[in-house]
């Protein structure tokens, strides 16, 4: 795939995004749910940045996941396999996250957050090797399929905006999945991945991307990794907490636990 196609898809995908979080998403949220339109200000561009995510997690997320399982030359070729597909959904998620900085940018006060900013900032710059070298397309690819836990994670908070009870089922179910889904996508994924750097550490396919790309590889997913492993953390000690609650509450009625007087 050229660089005009690559860069094209890049504009396409940030227009897109930009459209959703400006004009789709309040549309669309107000028909959803009457109690969009009683949301402050702030709480109303949050909801809209997490619609967005929400929209390109699926997308990029269940492509990513396709191509894994059904995208030879990526598959046969991890190192330099050149897979228009791979090429697409890098090009695609490279746009959203040029359109989330902006977003983070023009509205600091409400959604403004260091940590997504150096997140954003290290996966673009990986991304950048992979487009423009055209090596590593397999492995990016792989990283992308995390985003198929942040559509849980937003879905926490629009629970609790929306103020449904902490223990109801459908808020417990959802941070159940979140846990679960985080750590098969975001952490179980580590020691193969590792291994796997090591197991071609030493070949010539990975000598032939050169030291820039060696380093920026390994290190930019190590900062990603480090991330997913500090909010992993983070979202194990919220589940336990609300199991440990719901555990508790139990105690205290007798009757759901299958006891009466």
């Amino acid at each position: 795939m050229d660089a005009i196609t690559k860069l094209s898809i890049v504009f396409t995908s940030f227009v897109v995004f930009q459209l959703l979080f400006h004009l789709l998403s309040s549309w669309f949220s107000a028909k959803v749910s009457p109690a969009f339109s009683r949301l402050s200000y702030a709480k109303k561009i949050e909801w809209n940045s997490r619609v967005v995510s929400t929209c390109h997690s699926l997308l990029v997320g269940i492509f990513g996941l396709y191509i894994l399982l059904f995208d030879e030359p990526s598959r046969n070729d991890p190192l330099w396999g050149d897979s228009s597909l791979v090429n697409v959904n890098i090009s695609i998620a490279s746009g959203y996250l040029i359109s989330d900085l902006l977003l983070i940018i023009l509205y600091w006060r409400v959604i403004g957050d260091k940590i997504f900013v150096l997140h954003h900032c290290t996966v673009l710059y990986a991304y950048y090797f992979i487009l423009t070298y055209g090596s590593l397309g397999c492995i990016g690819n792989v990283r992308l399929l995390a985003e198929l836990s942040s559509p849980f994670v937003n879905q926490r908070w629009f629970f609790e905006v929306l103020q449904y009870p902490k223990f109801s089922r459908a808020n417990v179910i959802n941070g159940v999945l979140m846990t679960l889904v985080f750590f098969i996508v975001r952490i179980a994924v580590i020691p193969p991945f590792y291994f796997f750097i090591y197991s071609v550490c030493a070949t010539e396919p990975y000598s032939r991307l050169g030291p820039l790309i060696q380093y920026s590889w390994i290190s930019s997913c190590a900062v990603l990794d480090v991330m997913n492993v500090l909010w992993m953390i983070k979202i194990t000690k919220g589940c336990i907490k609300v199991i440990s609650s719901i555990r508790q509450e139990q105690a205290k009625n007798p009757l759901q636990n299958g006891k009466t007087d």
